[in-house]
């Protein structure tokens, strides 16, 4: 595992798959949701999670989050929220991490083949950059799951 120290090798990446450690659990990062659907064998009409890198860029994205709970979603942690059948959280990485730092939001998935548990051979095969921190790559468990509209929330997992 290679360290970058210039921002401008990275600026030369095309879109990659990410495995690093969440807030959560071990995940596949990326940009390209392709990507991730051939990695983890899904259907392409299981949506995955968009994580932002913080509540002014989720708004500026144009997801409209009910006023009611806008302050829930700002202050939430190791939690998922779905709003009209788009599912996103708010995580501001504590990993000081060039690949990371780049993106403002990526699309997530569990760092594990569908319905299997984390397994460090087939994730480092499959990733194209792998992040790591001192404490490694450690299967926690899901971030907490609620679909909410404009005038209740209903908790998922």
């Amino acid at each position: 595992m290679g360290s970058f120290s210039s921002s401008t090798r990275l600026s030369r990446l095309s879109v990659k798959v990410i495995l690093t450690q969440t807030d959560t659990t071990v995940g596949f990062l990326s940009q390209d949701e392709k990507k991730l659907q051939d990695i983890k064998s899904r259907q392409s009409s299981k949506p995955f999670i968009k994580v932002y890198k913080n509540f002014k860029t989720l708004l500026a994205s144009q997801h409209r989050i009910p006023s009611k709970f806008k302050n829930r979603v700002r202050r939430s942690k190791k939690t998922t929220f779905i709003v009209k059948n788009r599912a996103f959280r708010v995580h501001e990485s504590s990993l000081d991490s060039q690949v990371l730092k780049k993106y403002f939001w990526h699309y997530s998935t569990s760092a594990n083949e569908s319905s299997k548990n984390f397994d460090r051979d087939f994730c480092m095969q499959k990733a194209d950059i792998i992040v790591e921190n001192k404490d490694g790559l450690r299967e926690l468990s899901s971030s907490s799951l609620y679909k909410i509209n404009h005038s209740r929330r209903k908790r998922i997992r």
